[in-house]
Order: structure tokens, then C-alpha cells, then sequence
């Protein structure tokens, strides 16, 4: 993450004085155009995702089983939350490294992601315990087609 914060500005820069060596003033509007364009994409690309995500809860996923499926190391914070389109609820203390969010579906099960400057490091997905089986000798429930014989469909 620190080389693209470096890397990607000196890249533009390059780019733009290339541009202008070559073709002058037109290179230069060119060049600028295009990372203009470049630079709108991506915000759009951002407001679409944050649009998604404020129509649900935080915090909250279909399936939690398989967004963890789904999660790769090294993928960025946006990236998950346009996987999941809810934003995470923060474990950790705010601007503290590492940054814990979690995801929680309907049967309580969740996904809690470490992600270090903003690129998923690792998670853990903690599913509830199911409920305790029925012991072999408590009575079975009242059944009323026990005693019916299959139909068959011709």
C-alpha cells in the first residue's frame, strides 16, 4: 500500500510531462482528460458502493458461511463491503491498526475480519453451537400421518 501511494501519483506525473514533451499543450489536455476520467470512475465506482450499503443494516450479511468463502487476503476493505454491501461494525477502537469489522447473518453466525492499512489480513467465521439433540428417551412428537401409508404419484 505505501509504493501505491507513491508510485501512482509519480506515474501521473510522468505521464502528464510525457505528454506535453510529445505533443505539446493538446498532449497535455489529453493526458489530463483521461486521468480526470480515470479519477471519476473511481469515485463513482465508491459512491455506487456506499449507496448499496446505506440501504442496509450495518453490519448485517445474507450468509455469513458464504462471505467467508468468498474472502481472499490482500483484497481491500471496499472490496468487502461491495461483496457484502453492508458496511462491517467496527470491533476495534477507531483509527487503531489492526481495523476489526464484523458481519452477522440471521442465524448468528459471523464473520470477523482483521484488515491492516485497509487490505484483509485474516478472518474467522464462529457459527452458534446447533441446539442440543433430543436424549432417545424423550417421547417423540404426536405424529398424525405416522399411520398413513405413502401415496404415490402416477
Amino acid at each position: 500500500m505505501r509504493f501505491q501511494k507513491i508510485l501512482i501519483p509519480l506515474a501521473c506525473a510522468a505521464l502528464l510531462v510525457g505528454a506535453f514533451d510529445l505533443y505539446s499543450w493538446a498532449g497535455l489536455a489529453v493526458a489530463a482528460g483521461a486521468l480526470m476520467m480515470w479519477l471519476l470512475l473511481h469515485f463513482t465506482r465508491l459512491m455506487q458502493i456506499l449507496k448499496r450499503a446505506a440501504n442496509r443494516p450495518v453490519g448485517y450479511v445474507d450468509s455469513a458461511v458464504m462471505l467467508n468463502v468468498k474472502l481472499k487476503a490482500g483484497v481491500t476493505l471496499m472490496h468487502v463491503i461491495a461483496m457484502t454491501r453492508s458496511l462491517g461494525t467496527l470491533q476495534s477502537e477507531k483509527d487503531m491498526q489492526p481495523e476489526l469489522f464484523r458481519w452477522t447473518d440471521g442465524t448468528d453466525s459471523h464473520v470477523t475480519c482483521e484488515f491492516w492499512d485497509g487490505k484483509l489480513k485474516k478472518w474467522d467465521l464462529v457459527r452458534p453451537t446447533p441446539a442440543a439433540e433430543p436424549s432417545p428417551d424423550a417421547p417423540e412428537p404426536d405424529n398424525e400421518r405416522a399411520d398413513q401409508a405413502p401415496t404415490r404419484l402416477l
